[in-house]
Parts: structure tokens; sequence; C-alpha cells
């Protein structure tokens, strides 16, 4: 909460400017997967503005050797995982299987895997749709609109500017099997895009 009130207030310098809805969509009974699109370092201030309370991260390990950035996010408890690793990862995300089960927490995931500032989605890895049907919870999309109109950092553009975070109706996987993970991962991405591209003023 110290981190997230901190990171907040980093906002008022940088002439950023959030609207958000659907917070509503986070009051689920128990433990979700919460799976957001993912541009730069300003999620971070996007992401301080929605975080549950009992929610956690999942990040790739080469995180925690980025400075001042890896400090913060590896005090908020952060969860790292070694993508080099397949049974690394596969061993992590058990874990966090049975922590959902045990402290009903939530957990935030990047389903693209990497950082992506082209104003649309990459495709979606399945690790957390997996870990979603593995642990019978529901996948909760969280969408930020596209940056690209005020931040570039190929072309050293960051002008002050206005991101929209909409937090979409939760997924249930009640039911669902292994079997079903790839039309989950489908709908939830299509789900996103088409959000993406509303919320960025695109036609989808």
């Amino acid at each position: 909460r110290i981190i997230k009130t901190v990171v907040k207030t980093f906002k008022y310098f940088l002439g950023l400017r959030f609207e958000v809805k659907g917070l509503e969509n986070f009051e689920v009974e128990g433990s979700a997967i919460i799976v957001s699109n993912h541009q730069s370092i300003l999620d971070m201030m996007g992401l301080m503005e929605v975080l549950p309370d009992d929610c956690v991260q999942v990040g790739k390990k080469e995180l925690m050797y980025a400075g001042t950035v890896g400090l913060i996010i590896y005090l908020g408890g952060v969860i790292f995982i070694n993508r080099k690793s397949t049974t690394s990862a596969k061993m992590v995300m058990a874990e966090v299987a049975k922590t959902m089960a045990t402290d009903n927490v939530k957990v935030w995931v990047y389903p693209e895997g990497t950082r992506n500032c082209t104003g649309d989605l990459l495709p979606f890895k399945k690790g957390a749709f997996h870990l979603a049907v593995q642990a019978q919870v529901p996948v909760i999309p969280v969408v930020y609109s596209s940056f690209t109109t005020f931040y570039n950092p190929k072309k050293n553009l960051f002008t002050s500017g206005k991101i929209k975070v909409e937090v979409l109706p939760p997924i249930e996987t009640k039911g669902l099997t292994s079997d079903d993970v790839s039309d989950l991962t489908d709908r939830c991405f299509h789900t996103m895009r088409e959000t993406l591209f509303r919320l960025s003023g695109r036609p989808s």
C-alpha cells in the first residue's frame, strides 16, 4: 500500500491522467486471475490506480535486476518466473495455484509476456489461463488504452496524456478442463483487443 501511494503521485509530475471504469468487477468471491495488456513502465502507474489489496503479480525474473524498478516490485511481493526454464516456470505456477487456494489472493499476469508499444496486442501465452482452469477461478481482463499518441521511447516522444483503464467482467472457468484453455485464451484475447481499440479510438 505504501508503494501504491508513492507511485500514484508520479502521475502529477508526468502530466498523466487516468480514467478508470469497472472496478466493481474485481469484487469476486475468492481468488481470480487478472490479465492485462503491457505497454511500458507507465503501466506501473496505471496498475496502482486499480490494484486490489489482495493481489500479487507475476513477472519475469529479469526484472529483479532492473535497479529501482526491480527493488520496488520485489518489495511489492511480485512472484518471479524464469521464462527460459519451462520446468521452473511450471513449478512456480503450481505453487501459485496452491497459494491462491490457501490465501484467497488474486494473481495479476501479463499474458503477452513482454512489453508491447505497437498499439495492438501480441499473441497471448497460455500460462495464466492454464492456472485459472487448474484453480477453477475466474479470469478478470484489464485493458489500458494505447499510449502511442503521447509516449514512444523510440521517437523520444513523451507528452502529457490520458490513459483509460477498464476492468472487464469476470470470465468463469468452473467446469473447464485443460482442453478448454485454447478457447479461453482466444476468447479473452479477442475481448481485450476489441476493448483496446475502443478505448484508443481505433476502428476494430
